[in-house]
């Protein structure tokens, strides 16, 4: 290794996937599952981060070259890819958190200001599934209420499946603020809010639902699909009753679809609320650091008069708007590292 050849944190990596590598590969494991799955779970996340690693040094290496043959831009280039994948290496290594390495289900509300914070709403949903598909995770969009005019809505819900999806996205949840000339306020200035909602998705074996708490209905599913959202009710609307918490999916054409996806979401919601309740004493005496429910206002984003993002938690800003509002990795991913370790009152390593 070029430059952590003496590092004791990197060299313990070696060490620890061949420790893995065989416990797994004992027959007598996988008389016991849960074990197995939870062996072979550390080992893929430690074989990943190892492999991280390996490409920066295969990175340095090429730089080196480049460096060599005065190909200055094509070394300038490396070293912000080598960048870029040492931050996701430092930030996965503080997502340790229960259910950090779930996928995560996401739900954008527009709150006050018509069909500006539709708009937005809108906005944002855009910018974090771009920021996922630059993550390399994969998106789908579970359910999508239309708001008053075409290209707005007043909410929708979205899964983003990948490791460690929630452990990055539990950092955006609160309301987000944009200052802004409204296309729809006849050029004035106006101030507007959407909320966004994360929650990690739960295996169905770690939360059991009570179907006679359910109420189940089915509607058309609108939008588009031509005549068959209005022909068939594809759409599924799963109530818990005690909770009045609701799920609507209409993502897919057929009805059964729609109704795993829903339960899977209701069971995810009610896990996490079934954790709240529980640790409710916890979170009194310890207190929120940043006060992270929905209500709270987590970052403010100024498009007029001047242009600037500005995180109200950490203090954290940037000027390239169009970078972070179009998801690119490194502007939103540095603004999710500085959160998660003002939170965990880390302090920044440099490597």
């Amino acid at each position: 290794m070029l430059w952590w050849r003496s590092g004791v944190t990197f060299s313990i990596y070696p060490a620890q996937i061949r420790q893995l590598e065989y416990e797994t590969s004992r027959p007598e494991l996988w008389a016991d599952p849960p074990a197995a799955t939870q062996l072979t779970q550390q080992l893929s996340k430690l074989q990943r981060e190892w492999d991280m690693l390996v490409s920066c040094d295969q990175g340095m290496a090429d730089v080196l070259l480049a460096q060599e043959l005065s190909l200055d831009d094509e070394a300038t280039q490396i070293l912000t890819e080598i960048e870029q994948t040492l931050a996701r290496w430092e930030t996965e290594r503080l997502l340790c958190a229960p259910y950090d390495e779930n996928n995560a289900i996401v739900t954008f509300l527009a709150g006050a200001g018509g069909t500006e914070s539709q708009a937005w709403a809108n906005s944002l949903l855009e910018m974090y599934s771009s920021w996922a598909k630059n993550m390399g995770y994969r998106t789908s969009l579970v359910d999508c209420s239309p708001g008053a005019v075409a290209g707005v809505i007043k909410s929708a819900t979205l899964t983003i499946d990948g490791l460690y999806a929630y452990g990055y996205l539990k950092s955006e949840r609160g309301n987000h603020r944009i200052q802004r000339i409204s296309p729809f306020g006849n050029g004035k200035r106006h101030t507007s809010f959407a909320g966004v909602e994360v929650i990690p998705a739960i295996a169905e074996t770690e939360y059991e639902l009570d179907f006679k708490e359910l109420e189940i209905s089915t509607c058309h599913a609108g939008g588009k699909g031509g005549q068959n959202v209005n022909k068939v009710e594809s759409a599924v609307r799963v109530m818990h009753v005690p909770s009045g918490i609701q799920v609507r999916c209409d993502e897919h054409r057929e009805q059964r679809q729609n109704k795993q996806r829903a339960l899977a979401i209701l069971r995810s919601k009610l896990a996490i609320l079934d954790r709240q309740h529980r640790d409710i004493q916890l979170q009194a005496i310890r207190g929120d650091r940043f006060g992270t429910g929905f209500g709270s206002r987590i970052r403010t984003y100024r498009f007029d008069p001047y242009r600037l993002i500005k995180d109200d938690r950490t203090g954290m800003e940037t000027r390239n708007v169009d970078a972070f509002m179009t998801g690119e990795r490194s502007e939103l991913g540095a603004f999710m590292r500085a959160s998660l370790l003002a939170d965990r009152q880390v302090p920044i390593v440099e490597l």
